[in-house]
């Protein structure tokens, strides 16, 4: 072979090595849902700016929600916790001491787990007037409750009065979150509801599977544009546990207002709805214990994992129970899981 017959037949095989080259980026760019000729370079926004967006969003969309949030998974995952009498923390149960139901139905555990798994956090944090004497307790309750976090868990602030705000997207490093509650001052009014409401759409951006929201509230919601029945139906739809901790004056107190006097319902039946729980504070100095002790039962939860009997895609709503069946000797043992979940549609 001559050697411009060679050179011809290299620069051939080149043309077409780097035709092919050129078609593999491509193809990666089409998958990822870019189209190669209009790439542009990406935009950060600052936490500051995401709250700006959260808080502006918050005013005239809250009523724009119209179908229920329902995750399509084959297995459903259930976090348990076990109390005693004395309401400490029951650990070291296995498998086969849990039974559970769906729609009455027993259904086959084939998913167990008592291990701390990487956990994506909300802090809803009330900065209402009525929070006047009580602000300093609750960012040291906060603070508390973030000490028991691991390095893979994140977090995000919302706080709320007038209206809800996202004050720190999410973040690894609890300390973001403590330099924002510093600034925060205590005026107007309460839209707690609605406050949840922002919770719960952001934790759409969770990277974790497990996700909770910890409320910090004196209980009453007097400014929200959701109503509790709405609210209440959201939390249903949502797979999010939520703790709240509730700051009340004593039941003598002759100044509680009605909101504050409805706030120990609202909260119980929130949090208790999603296998969560909460926790009554009257005495201020209980608090940072109280936050402390969530963040412990965050890390000591069981979970319970089954594929559904029932695998029609109706959207009901599938009322879920968790049985017991505790090692002889124990005392009677209190079981908190969420109530069910809408199965999905499509």
């Amino acid at each position: 072979m001559n050697y411009s017959r060679w050179m011809r037949e290299f620069l051939g095989k080149a043309a077409v090595l780097g035709t092919a080259l050129c078609l593999i980026v491509w193809a990666a760019d089409w998958a990822t849902g870019q189209n190669p000729a209009q790439k542009q370079p990406a935009q950060k926004s600052s936490p500051d700016l995401v709250a700006k967006k959260a808080s502006d969003d918050t005013k005239p969309q809250l009523k724009q929600r119209e179908r229920p949030i329902q995750v399509d998974v084959s297995m459903v995952l259930v976090n348990v916790t076990v109390t005693d009498p004395m309401n400490r923390l029951v650990t070291g149960l296995e498998k086969e001491h849990f039974q559970i139901y769906e729609d009455k139905d027993e259904q086959k555990v084939s998913h167990f787990s008592s291990e701390d798994v990487p956990l994506s956090m909300g802090l809803v944090f009330d900065a209402s007037g009525s929070m006047g004497g009580k602000i300093e307790k609750s960012r040291t309750a906060a603070m508390q409750f973030f000490r028991t976090a691991n390095p893979q868990d994140e977090f995000f602030l919302v706080d709320f009065n007038d209206s809800p705000r996202l004050i720190m997207d999410f973040t690894n490093n609890p300390e973001e979150i403590q330099t924002k509650l510093n600034f925060t001052q205590p005026h107007g009014r309460t839209a707690l509801l609605d406050a949840i409401y922002l919770a719960l759409n952001q934790m759409r951006h969770a990277q974790h599977q497990k996700r909770a929201l910890l409320i910090i509230s004196d209980g009453g919601d007097n400014h929200s544009r959701y109503t509790e029945s709405e609210i209440k139906n959201l939390v249903k739809e949502s797979d999010v546990q939520i703790y709240s901790i509730g700051i009340y004056e004593p039941m003598g107190s002759r100044g509680r207002t009605p909101e504050e006097l409805s706030g120990p319902s609202l909260l119980t039946d929130v949090s208790e709805t999603t296998g969560g729980r909460q926790f009554p504070v009257e005495n201020l100095n209980e608090l940072p214990d109280v936050a402390g002790k969530i963040g412990i039962e965050l890390r000591n939860q069981y979970i319970l994992g089954y594929v559904p009997k029932n695998m029609v895609r109706d959207g009901k709503w599938r009322k879920i129970r968790v049985k017991l069946n505790p090692p002889r000797g124990l005392p009677p043992l209190h079981v908190y899981a969420k109530t069910g979940y809408y199965a999905p549609t499509q």
